[in-house]
């Protein structure tokens, strides 16, 4: 699972463009999303531009945007396990 979160942090910064962030920088457990001390600050527009790059670099996509599935976007921990759990092996 290590090698994944590494996978997902390398595909964050490359998708979104993140200069001066490195895969340390992130936190497996830190909210993606919104102001948070740990975390990456990540808005809406972010959001969809990641589900593209996820659907691209894992093959695994998502159906529907609700609150289930903002659940997996929550941080890297919670994308690795829905990567893990939904990829085609």
């Amino acid at each position: 699972m290590t090698e994944l979160k590494t996978k997902i942090k390398e595909m964050i910064i490359k998708s979104l463009e993140l200069e001066d962030v490195t895969a340390s920088d992130i936190v497996d457990d830190a909210p993606l999303f919104g102001e948070s001390e740990n975390g990456l600050g990540l808005d809406s527009i972010d959001a969809l531009e990641l589900g593209i790059a996820i659907k691209e670099n894992f093959g695994v996509s998502f159906s529907v945007v609700n609150d289930e599935t903002k659940k997996h976007f929550y941080s890297v921990d919670t994308l690795a396990a829905y990567i893990s759990a939904n990829q085609q092996k």
